[in-house]
This record gives structure tokens, sequence and C-alpha cells, in this order.
């Protein structure tokens, strides 16, 4: 049984105040870190994602995939594209490497503020925070449906400099907004706020390579009351609208810029069913 078990029925406390954990229903996050094999969990969180590897066994792919994706970009912002400050909408719970962990380990000097709504997140805050000397991380709770709350957040505005460049990640977090919300309106919300040279680091589960098996997933979560809409390439390429993408532009995760190492043990594109990019903006 899930170490969380043991919050069930209460709420946690953090620096005295008290938060709900909403364990009667699922959230993404912890959904999430069940599929990775983490341990911040409850019974909802597990049945849903116990439903959905019914619906296709693959399920746990995604994750993964989207983990190496994560790290493999941000060391190629850091490293490469010369970004010392992200701003990672979605985050999710705690799963070693995070990206300031990645970014400090390129640049002492690296600069984050996470971002989730899961209030399991939230307990989570002060690891989080840990951060490498000169370096500086911070957490929001908010919601990326709510992207004026993150960009007039003191948080934010204590941490980043927003006249220079950002890295802003969005990884396995635009499934879980319906069309209603106009994703990509809030993408571009979000870019606008950032100045040129900034970059987007996006994943997004697709239907096109098993659209049987991806929308018993979806008809699950939906049961569940959570929103899974994946979309096609297609749509996905619209939250690159006006960027620059960086080669080899928007693909099956494993194929993009796979490490050596990884070679060999790429699973297939049905597998995986989840589209990743990274692109400039002028």
């Amino acid at each position: 049984m899930a170490e969380t078990d043991r919050t069930e029925g209460r709420q946690a406390d953090l620096d005295g105040s008290k938060i709900d954990l909403q364990f009667d229903r699922p959230h993404p996050a912890r959904v999430y870190d069940y599929l990775l094999g983490g341990k911040d969990n409850f019974a909802a969180d597990r049945q849903a994602a116990e439903a959905g590897l019914r619906a296709n066994p693959n399920s746990r792919t995604p994750p993964r995939e989207n983990r190496a994706f994560l790290r493999r970009a941000v060391t190629y912002l850091a490293r490469e594209a010369g970004i010392t400050q992200f701003l990672d909408i979605g985050t999710g719970i705690p799963t070693s490497p995070n990206v300031h962990e990645i970014a400090q380990a390129i640049s002492s000097q690296a600069r984050v503020v996470y971002v989730d709504n899961d209030p399991i997140v939230l307990t989570h805050a002060r690891a989080l925070l840990a951060t490498g000397p000169g370096g500086k991380t911070a957490y929001i709770d908010a919601d990326v449906r709510n992207p004026d709350a993150i960009l007039r957040s003191a948080e934010l505005l204590d941490t980043l400099d927003l006249d220079k460049p950002v890295g802003l990640l969005l990884i396995a977090i635009l499934h879980f907004v319906g069309d209603d919300d106009d994703p990509a309106g809030l993408v571009n919300r979000l870019l606008a706020a950032l100045p040129g040279g900034s970059y987007l680091a996006l994943t997004h589960l697709t239907g096109d390579y098993d659209p049987a098996a991806w929308e018993g997933v979806a008809a699950v979560y939906r049961r569940s009351g959570v929103i899974m809409q994946v979309r096609p390439k297609a749509s996905i390429e619209r939250y690159f609208a006006g960027l620059e993408m960086v080669d080899p532009g928007l693909v099956s995760l494993p194929d993009w810029r796979p490490d050596p190492a990884e070679v060999g043990t790429r699973p297939t594109d049905a597998e995986v069913s989840v589209y990743g990019g990274v692109a400039r903006k002028p």
C-alpha cells in the first residue's frame, strides 16, 4: 500500500496551514507518479491507473519517455541554448533528477519556477525548493488554465527575470486541458509574456498510432472526472506556431535527440504515443 495512504481521510499540514489532499478523486500528477512506480498516490489514483492499463497495457511507457525527454530537453536548453531560467508548468510529484537539478548541474546560477495544482505536490514544496549555490527555485500552486495567476505571482517575479530568455516547459500537461479551455491560446498567452530568445519544450499524448487504445484510456479518465484529450500531430503543431523549431522538430519522443546509450532500447511509436518538440521564440 502506498505511503500516502496514511494521510487518507485527513488534511496535510505544511508550514502550519491545512491542505485538502483531495484523496477521493484521481489527479493526473498522482496517477503519473503511480505509473512511474512512485508512492505518492491514493487509492483513487491507483484505480484510475489500473483501469487505464487494462484499456492500454502500454500506459506505463509514456511517463517514462516523458521523463527521459524532459532530461534531454533541459540539458539541451541549459548547455547548448544557454538558458538559465525555467518555468515548469505541471511539474508533478518530484522525481529525481528534477529540472533544477539538471539545469544547475550545468549552470549553478540556473533559476526554476515550478507550477502545479495538486495539493500533494504542494506538500513536497520544501524538497523542490532545495537548490545549489547561486541558483534559486520557487513553487506556485496554480493551474495552467489560469496563466495570468502564474505570470503575476510574486514567486515568479521574485525568481525569474522576464526581460531575459526563459525555458517554458509544458511536459505532459496539455492533454489534460480540453478544447473548451483553448490550450493553444493558453500557450500563446504564456509565450507572449516571455522575451525573444525564450524556448518552449512541450510533449502531448496522441492517438495517431493506436487510436482505439488511447480513446479507451481517455474514457477511463473521463469517468473519473478528469479530462484527457489525445490529439493528432496537426493539432499539437499549433502550439509551436510562429516559433523556430529545433531539429529534429515535432517527433515521437524517443526520436528527439536520443542519448547514444538509449539506442537499441527504443519502444515503438504505438507504445509511446507522445509527440515532443522544442522551439525558440524569435
